[in-house]
């Protein structure tokens, strides 16, 4: 008798996981991924990559695979979409289907979530709107912060005066942007000698750099390396470091008298503490407007508005020197329209197309991301693929700036891709260098207007040249891969324009 009832059990199980299977392969859905290269076991298609230069590989492969196709970074199965219509299909067209951040593990292991370029879920959604808003009140694309870039023009003007025409260091032309982001993020400037300023300006840098090694690139697609590679550790220690610095700075805004003010801020910080201090929750963990969001936040606000625009600006006058041609227009409509007096202001793009059009040129041939990974929230039907919910996408921006149906030349530096047959300027929906959609640079306005003014500005006062001894044809354009892409060292003199 107990023999038939083990049987009977042991047959009701197996019936049981039958069914199971069964159900579970109906409901299994047929997922259908765009065509790519065969991966191997473990490493994928990774022995295929160029592991600084990934755009360059994908963009390659993308010839034989077409502008939708399967990218396995080991494990990881990846979708990349090159060019233009694939981009804008999927980051405008389809903005909420591919409007997640995709993994980044070095960046993830100090971000944890928190802030407003690395994170997902409501903590992004509210912090990026606040954010938004925050920045907007501050005067964020307005008059306020316009005076503010135009009077930090004066001091970068007078930074290089100083040399006296004698060569100086492209470092020089990183100093000004950070200052236009601290008064937004702590109500004040720092004075370029500043320890407290070169110290967060060295942290930055290492940051950056750290991130964007071949052994960090390797740790994002190989998590698992992490006990071998030291860039994960020096990158957490250099945020440790930076976040002590932010708190002092944190603390000396909230203890301002102009803080103590309730109904009032007058920075980004400011405002963050006043809405932790009003911010009701259930359960502590749901809590947004905590310390550590509001340091991740800092950091992502002093990345966008530090590291983009300097090293905008850097390529700005290395592609000066290189194209001497190109600056004598610029300087020629500057002198001819407003002078050499008057500092430009925001107002005059309308009347300097030249100057607006060369801007614009500078950022796509900068091209200072390759591209920052998304990820499906659900299951998506692109084209004619059906992606699943959880798929890293990699929209590669460098492919829609050399795109060759939106270019005349995309390979060369040509202010004229943004004008029209009479020199007006022309807007163009292929310039991708604040992404699309969702995702697109919650500072973009800020920064179209500092680089603007900033590189109008210096280019008003100054005539640029390479150091003696260095010729046009020494000029390197090819860029340094860290986690931007930056121009390499160089040197470079300023003449006074009288």
């Amino acid at each position: 008798m107990a023999s038939e009832s083990v049987t009977l059990f042991l047959l009701c199980t197996v019936v049981m996981m039958i069914m199971k299977i069964v159900i579970s392969f109906t409901k299994r859905k047929n997922y259908n991924f765009p065509p790519g290269p065969t991966p191997l076991p473990i490493i994928g298609n990774v022995h295929l990559l160029d592991i600084r230069r990934q755009d360059l590989t994908l963009m390659e492969l993308a010839k034989k695979y077409g502008p939708v196709f399967t990218f396995h970074f080991g494990h990881l199965k990846t979708v990349v979409l090159v060019g233009y219509e694939a981009n804008k299909e999927a980051l405008v067209a389809a903005n909420y289907d591919f409007g997640h951040r995709g993994p980044i593990p070095i960046s993830d292991d100090f971000q944890q979530n928190h802030g407003v370029i690395f994170s997902n879920g409501e903590l992004w959604k509210v912090t990026r709107r606040f954010t938004l808003s925050i920045l907007r009140d501050l005067g964020m694309g307005k008059k306020p912060i316009e005076a503010r870039i135009i009077e930090e023009l004066q001091y970068l003007n007078a930074a290089i005066q100083s040399y006296n025409g004698k060569p100086f260091d492209k470092k020089v032309l990183y100093l000004a942007a950070p200052n236009i982001t601290f008064r937004m993020l702590f109500g004040r400037r720092f004075d370029y000698d500043n320890p407290t300023f070169q110290r967060v300006i060295s942290i930055m840098d290492d940051i950056v750099v750290n991130t964007g090694t071949p052994a960090a690139k390797y740790y994002n697609i190989f998590p698992q390396l992490k006990k071998f590679l030291k860039e994960p550790g020096l990158v957490v220690d250099r945020i440790n470091e930076l976040n002590e610095i932010l708190k002092v700075l944190f603390k000396e805004a909230k203890e301002s008298e102009d803080a103590k003010c309730e109904d009032s801020f007058r920075t980004y910080t400011e405002a963050f503490l006043q809405k932790d201090e009003r911010e009701v929750v259930a359960d502590e963990k749901d809590k947004i407007f905590t310390e550590r969001n509001l340091l991740a936040s800092a950091f992502d606000v002093m990345l966008g508005g530090t590291e983009t625009t300097s090293t905008t600006i850097q390529w700005a006058i290395l592609l000066m020197m290189k194209y001497p041609h190109i600056q004598k227009r610029v300087q020629d409509e500057i002198e001819n329209v407003i002078g050499l007096q008057r500092p430009p202001t925001w107002d005059d793009q309308k009347v300097l197309p030249y100057c607006l059009a060369m801007v614009h040129e500078v950022q796509r041939v900068a091209n200072l991301f390759q591209y920052l990974p998304h990820l499906t929230p659900t299951d998506v039907h692109f084209r004619d693929y059906f992606i699943p919910k959880g798929t890293t996408v990699i929209p590669l921006f460098s492919s829609v700036l050399n795109d060759e149906t939106q270019w005349e030349t995309p390979k060369r530096f040509n202010p004229n891709h943004f004008l029209d047959t009479d020199g007006n300027f022309l807007k163009k929906d292929a310039f991708y260098p604040f992404s699309k959609g969702r995702r697109v640079c919650a500072g973009e306005s800020l920064a179209r207007m500092e680089l603007f003014i900033f590189i109008t500005g210096l280019l008003q006062k100054f005539t640029f040249t390479p150091p003696p001894g260095v010729t046009i044809e020494d000029l390197d354009l090819t860029p340094e891969v860290v986690f931007t892409m930056r121009t390499k060292s160089y040197k470079v003199c300023a003449t006074p324009r009288q």
